[in-house]
């Protein structure tokens, strides 16, 4: 199937290519741009597949965020996205492979809670996210509650109410 690499190893140029072919260009407007503004991606849980032929097939980016509750105190969290793939490789496994190699990543001594706006039945089957827990929390522009996922070993831990955002610390 795939390679899959550090996305730090792979030209940006060609990175924004191919999250502008896999989403439209239109894509820095969307909420999910606003909740990780003015961050850096975590090279650490962020990878590239690469196909047969050592061509960019698609990639994960994960960033650091936060869910800053009504007492003031913000809660870190890793938000899991954007996962682009080639249109015409889509439904090849690549997604797939690329959120198992973040998720994988994650150092288990230490899990922060994972956040992402995604299709609940195909994350939740896959990779246990659910919005279980996410009815209270608020994103900085329009989003579909539903979509608003969380993954975590622990909810107790989670604050019932929020805004997500950048994390600041």
């Amino acid at each position: 199937m795939s390679k899959i690499i550090p996305l730090a190893d792979v030209d940006p140029a060609l990175v924004e290519q191919l999250l502008d072919t896999a989403f439209e260009p239109e894509r820095r407007q969307r909420t999910a741009y606003k909740v990780r503004e003015g961050t850096e991606w975590l090279q650490g849980l962020s990878f590239a597949a690469l196909d047969d032929d050592d061509m960019l097939a698609g990639t994960i980016q994960c960033w650091p965020v936060a869910l800053n509750d009504g007492a003031g105190r913000a809660h870190p969290m890793i938000m899991v996205g954007p996962v682009a793939v080639m249109p015409a490789l889509q439904g090849k496994g690549y997604g797939q492979a690329l959120v198992t190699a973040s998720l994988t990543a994650i150092d288990p001594r230490a899990p922060l809670p994972q956040v992402m706006i995604g299709d609940p039945e195909y994350y939740g089957r896959f990779f246990g996210f659910a919005n279980a827990h996410t009815s209270g929390w608020r994103l900085p522009g329009p989003y579909e509650q539903h979509r608003l996922l969380c993954r975590t070993a622990n909810p107790a831990v989670l604050p019932a109410e929020g805004m997500l955002g950048p994390w600041r610390g």
